[in-house]
């Protein structure tokens, strides 16, 4: 498999039977780039996630790829539906709980804590997760203390859902954005503590990759390889 950074929280992940668009929202190059000129030229089926309706997360561009490429399949947060981004007959809906599972794939959507869905991904005999906006999103330096323990008391839950249903993930997309402040990290820490992560791949760091390495120390000091993919197109090849 190969997984490959295309902005923000969007990445493609391509097996020689199908690729995974997640999250995506613009190209590498803007309006054109690795989504356009690679992915919707290839004949497999491709598979398209939207983890919520926010517009770094989601794009209605998705839907006129279908006048390019026929093999298709739109899985979408039921958020996307409610908020009247899309018609109810354009896609696949999956809330909180919910699966969708094909002969190639299987993908189960767990919670948010802002708002949307995470996705848990069986593909290739191996567990990939792509969290979203999943994050203990406590802002510690301008939130009042109540503020930080129910933020912090919030993710936790949606952690322990999570860890009942896979006491280990293969290859993790999480947020680790420094908008945050002092303490941006810590949802990524508690995320490896409480789960068994062998790769972790940061997103959401906007255009500040580089402060996303201190926590790929404390990653790999704790078993967990770390990898920022800091550059449109850039790769990762994944063993299966």
């Amino acid at each position: 498999m190969k997984l490959t950074y295309i902005y923000h929280s969007c990445f493609a992940l391509e097996t020689p039977a199908y690729s995974i668009l997640f999250d995506y929202y613009k190209d590498t190059k803007g309006k054109q780039g690795y989504v356009h000129d690679v992915l919707l030229q290839k004949p497999e089926p491709l598979y398209i996630l939207s983890s919520h309706f926010h517009p770094d997360h989601f794009s209605r561009e998705i839907f006129s790829w279908k006048e390019q490429k026929k093999d298709i399949h739109y899985l979408l947060s039921k958020d996307i539906l409610r908020h009247q981004k899309a018609a109810a007959d354009e896609a696949t809906f999956l809330d909180k709980g919910d699966v969708y599972q094909d002969d190639l794939i299987r993908v189960q959507a767990f919670g948010s804590t802002d708002v949307g869905v995470s996705f848990l991904l069986t593909c290739e005999h191996k567990l990939i997760f792509h969290a979203g906006d999943l994050n203990n999103w406590h802002w510690k330096d301008e939130s009042t203390e109540q503020e930080v323990k129910e933020a912090e008391e919030n993710f936790l839950h949606e952690l322990n859902v999570l860890k009942a249903a896979c006491n280990h993930i293969d290859v993790a997309m999480f947020p680790v954005d420094p908008r945050m402040g002092s303490d941006f990290a810590r949802g990524a820490e508690q995320f490896i503590q409480q789960i068994q992560v062998k790769q972790f791949i940061p997103m959401h760091f906007w255009e500040k990759p580089e402060l996303t390495l201190p926590f790929g120390t404390y990653a790999r000091q704790n078993g967990t390889a770390f990898h920022l993919l800091s550059q449109p197109g850039e790769t990762l090849h994944i063993k299966v």
